[in-house]
């Protein structure tokens, strides 16, 4: 079943044609800069996009450019976790793990999951009850199941990724708050 809208979910993400993704990207960053959450958080990690996912390019520049602390995540596939590295400036990221940039490993540079005020978390299909379909991995899944405290996840998704229901398990993180190209959705999750 999960497969199956993944890659249904997948084909209609793939399928928005450049110019237009270029339009969603744009009013999904807008939305994002915008959200009283967004605004507050003084330390946000964020992932770097891939393929056709979210453009996090940009965002990732303007979280440097208001003074924000920028956490990224370095995925160690063997293990099947992330660690978390703090950059200063998007140059500091290089190809990781299929080709996705990441951070360079610094050891002065490592952040612990709760300094973090919000989590910009990627995903494939999400629905408006703040379910979330990944790759399959279950990097974040881990990740946040070693927090202390609830830290607000945010996903970034295109409308075409909203679905009527993702089937969940009991260890799945909810979106807290999806926002999309049409809207942002505060979800039960909260």
């Amino acid at each position: 079943m999960k497969e199956d809208i993944r890659a249904e979910v997948l084909k209609r993400r793939d399928s928005i044609p450049p110019d237009k993704k270029k339009q969603k990207d744009a009013a999904i960053r807008n939305r994002l800069f915008n959200l009283e959450e967004f605004i507050d958080a003084k330390s946000v990690l964020m992932h770097v996009s891939f393929r056709t996912e979210v453009d996090t390019f940009e965002q990732l520049e303007g979280i440097l450019n208001l003074g924000k602390q920028l956490v990224v995540p370095l995925v160690d596939s063997k293990q099947k976790t992330l660690t978390l590295y703090e950059i200063k400036k998007t140059s500091e990221l290089e190809p990781g793990y299929m080709d996705i940039l990441e951070p360079k490993v610094s050891e002065v540079r490592k952040v612990k999951l709760n300094d973090i005020d919000i989590i910009v978390i990627p995903g494939t299909g999400f629905d408006t009850k703040g379910n979330r379909l990944g790759y399959g991995g279950g990097y974040y899944d881990r990740l946040l199941a070693d927090a202390d405290n609830h830290i607000p996840t945010i996903a970034l998704a295109f409308e075409e990724q909203i679905v009527d229901e993702i089937p969940a398990e009991p260890h799945d993180i909810k979106m807290d708050i999806i926002v999309t190209d049409e809207r942002v959705i505060k979800t039960k999750a909260q």
